[in-house]
């Protein structure tokens, strides 16, 4: 147990986390905070062999996000903690699907959306994926300045995993402010209560909406995700999927699907401002816009940590653990340690194995949407570069400071300006 503190999760800490992340990895990386329960593990070695003992450390951590759950409620009014309740005896009960299962359960959801995300797959997606690029880049052509979130990095993630899974046109407008609700939520960063029942509202008439499309699609399929889940069984047991099932798998993707992208955008276009020199150097140059847009998901992880459940009595990097225990993989620490990158705080578009970042994970946990979200952000960035120079940061509207979230990492606003090519 570490003889000093670090208050990981403090408000500034969550705004700014890379210093305590070093201090971490230095002096104590595996480090229990009594506060929370947790051993939070910073050092990317021992993430990589936490994430492949899958015996040791399970994905099954459910309670974890149970307990931040009542935590949440605790804030509430006894009116309000009522109209809550009241939300959620409405809902559909939410079973672990993926992300909070180990094999073999895993594998059997995973496959069922993983033909959507192979490599060929993708490749065909390429024009439509461009073509929502394009769309959001004449509107930016209309001016010279504006907030880079809202003219591009939100909309293009969204409309993107939209199209993929099957949202109608007409119903975007709601779909868009559900989603958006839905991933808000697990940023697990502090609320107001009346936003707590609003965003249950939300996550209730969303649900309604996707089993309404879902029994749509059992009846008339379409080539998207909904009609996928809709239509495929589970071969173990040889039955359709619950509307439990497909919510679950659903609301996995409209977080994966569009918030860390959105993210990682921002974050590399903040990197082009404040490196006026990176632009020119990857403009026109494949290979280093690839380079570029994995080092800005290694210096800026849109997902910072996730948890694991200790399934039995055992020992990590010398420190012992029991069966019970909760771990913290602080993805967005390992990909800052000065062991395994050179020069860790800094995007290098000539980076060695770049592709070693561990923002989308590893192992069997590994993002199923990482070839198109590097899709994404590797022909958003081209045609950005195609299209503008000189961004810079609008000094006037300040410095962007991130969202102070638990898991997430993402900029709710950046203002730039910039000239037409």
């Amino acid at each position: 147990m570490s003889e000093f503190s670090v208050q990981l999760f403090s408000p500034e800490n969550l705004v700014d986390p890379y210093p305590a992340y070093k201090q971490l990895r230095d002096e104590a990386p595996i480090y229990f905070m009594p506060e929370m329960n947790l051993h939070v593990v910073t050092r990317y070695d021992l993430l990589r062999e936490a994430i492949k003992r899958t015996e040791d450390f399970s994905s099954r951590y459910d309670r974890f996000l149970n307990g931040a759950r009542e935590l949440m409620f605790s804030t509430l009014s006894d009116e309000q903690k009522q109209e809550a309740l009241d939300i959620e005896s409405r809902m559909v009960e939410i079973p672990p699907t993926m992300l909070t299962l180990d094999e073999p359960e895993h594998t059997q959801y995973r496959s069922l959306v993983s033909k959507l995300f192979t490599v060929s797959q993708v490749k065909k997606s390429e024009d439509a994926v461009r073509a929502v690029i394009m769309k959001n880049i004449e509107t930016m052509k209309t001016k010279t300045s504006g907030d880079f979130m809202e003219d591009f990095a939100f909309p293009v993630p969204l409309e993107i995993i939209s199209d993929r899974l099957g949202i109608p046109v007409e119903d975007r407008d709601f779909f868009y402010e559900a989603a958006t609700a839905a991933a808000a939520g697990l940023k697990m960063a502090p609320i107001t209560p009346e936003e707590i029942v609003k965003r249950g509202k939300l996550a209730l008439d969303l649900q309604k909406f996707l089993i309404g499309l879902v029994e749509a699609r059992r009846k008339d399929p379409q080539e998207d995700m909904i009609t996928i889940l809709a239509t495929s069984k589970l071969e173990e047991a040889d039955r359709e999927l619950t509307h439990g099932e497909i919510l679950s798998i659903l609301n996995q993707f409209l977080v994966a699907g569009h918030e860390t992208t959105t993210s990682t955008f921002g974050w590399g276009m903040l990197a082009l401002c404040d490196n006026p020199e990176l632009q020119a150097q990857i403009r026109g140059d494949e290979k280093r816009i690839k380079t570029f847009v994995e080092e800005t998901l290694r210096v800026e992880a849109p997902v910072q940590g996730l948890p694991r459940l200790v399934a039995r009595d055992c020992e990590l990097g010398g420190y012992e653990l029991k069966a019970g225990d909760m771990l913290m993989l602080r993805y967005g620490a390992a990909n800052r340690d000065e062991r395994q990158f050179e020069n860790p705080d800094q995007v290098d578009v000539d980076r060695e194995k770049a592709g070693m970042q561990m923002a989308f994970g590893s192992g069997v946990h590994h993002c199923i949407g990482a070839p198109l979200a590097r899709q994404e952000l590797n022909i958003g960035f081209h045609e950005l570069m195609e299209h503008f120079k000189d961004f810079e940061r609008d000094i006037p509207k300040g410095r962007p400071v991130a969202d102070p979230s638990f898991i997430l990492r993402g900029l709710p606003h950046l203002h730039v300006t910039y000239k037409h090519r």
